[in-house]
C-alpha cells in the first residue's frame, strides 16, 4: 500500500545532520506495516497530488502555522485536504497536519496563550473510536508546538484531551480522518534535542520539565500501530 506523505517543512538546520528528515521519522515508525512511502516536500515546490487518487496520506509536522498564509503552499493544501476528505482518502495529521485539517475543515487554530509544549505531555483517552484499541485511559507522547486547535470542526470528535490541550486527537465523522497534536514519531533523543533548541523561546521551566518528562515510558509505539492500522483500512 503507498502512503503518500505530506512535508510541508524539514526537521530545524540546527538538528537535521543528526536527526535527519522527518518522513524519515515516520517512515520508521510505521515500518513494517505493508506501506511504501512516497514524500511530496512542500517547502521544495512540488506539487500535491490529486487525493482522490491516493491509497492514503498523512500530513507531517512543521515550522509554519495555519496563519502563514504568505507560504504559496498554505492554500492548496487546505484544497488537497478537503478533496481527500470528499473522497474518503484515508488521511492522518499530525501536529502541523492536525492544526491545518482542522483549519481547512472548518475548525479554529490559534496560537496559545499558554505558551510552548515540549516534552513528554500525557492526553486522557475521552472516546474511544473503532481505530483507537487497547484499554489504556491515557497515553504519553512526544510535543513541540504553541499553536492548537481552539474549536474543532463540526464534523469532528476529541478522543485525546490534556488540560494544556484540549483537542489533542481528532476523528472525523467520514470514517476517514483522523489527527493528533502530539508527535508519535519523535524518538526520545529528538525530543530532548528539539526541547533544547527552544531554550531563549521557551521559559527554563518550561524547558527543564520537558527534560525531566521523558523519564516517563512513552506510548508512541502503541499510537503508531493504530495509526497505521486506521491507514491501512484503505476507503
Amino acid at each position: 500500500m503507498k502512503l503518500t506523505l505530506i512535508q510541508p517543512t524539514d526537521v530545524p538546520g540546527p538538528l537535521r545532520d543528526r536527526f535527519g528528515a522527518y518522513h524519515l521519522m515516520i517512515e520508521r515508525m510505521l515500518a513494517g506495516g505493508g506501506f511504501v512511502f512516497e514524500t511530496i516536500n512542500l517547502d521544495k515546490g512540488q506539487r500535491l497530488p490529486d487525493p482522490a487518487t491516493l491509497d492514503a496520506t498523512l500530513i507531517m509536522g512543521s515550522s509554519a502555522g495555519v496563519y502563514d498564509n504568505h507560504l504559496e503552499w498554505m492554500e492548496p493544501l487546505r484544497g488537497y485536504i478537503r478533496r481527500a476528505y470528499a473522497a474518503r482518502t484515508p488521511m492522518v495529521g499530525i501536529c502541523f497536519g492536525h492544526q491545518i485539517m482542522a483549519d481547512a475543515l472548518g475548525g479554529d487554530v490559534r496560537k496559545s496563550e499558554k505558551g510552548w509544549g515540549l516534552g513528554r505531555h500525557v492526553y486522557d483517552v475521552k472516546a474511544r473510536p473503532a481505530p483507537i484499541g487497547g484499554n489504556l485511559p491515557e497515553f504519553a507522547i512526544a510535543c513541540s508546538h504553541q499553536d492548537q486547535v481552539i474549536e474543532p470542526p463540526s464534523d469532528a470528535e476529541t478522543f485525546l484531551s490534556s488540560d494544556f490541550t484540549p483537542h489533542a486527537g481528532l476523528m472525523y465523522r467520514n470514517g476517514a480522518a483522523m489527527s493528533l497534536q502530539p508527535h508519535p514519531e519523535f524518538e526520545d533523543d529528538y525530543t530532548l534535542a528539539l526541547a533544547e533548541l527552544r531554550r531563549g523561546k521557551a521559559p527554563d521551566a518550561v524547558i527543564e520539565t520537558a527534560l525531566t518528562s521523558v523519564s516517563r515510558a512513552s506510548d508512541s509505539r502503541e499510537v503508531a500501530g493504530y495509526l497505521g492500522a486506521f491507514l491501512r483500512r484503505g476507503r
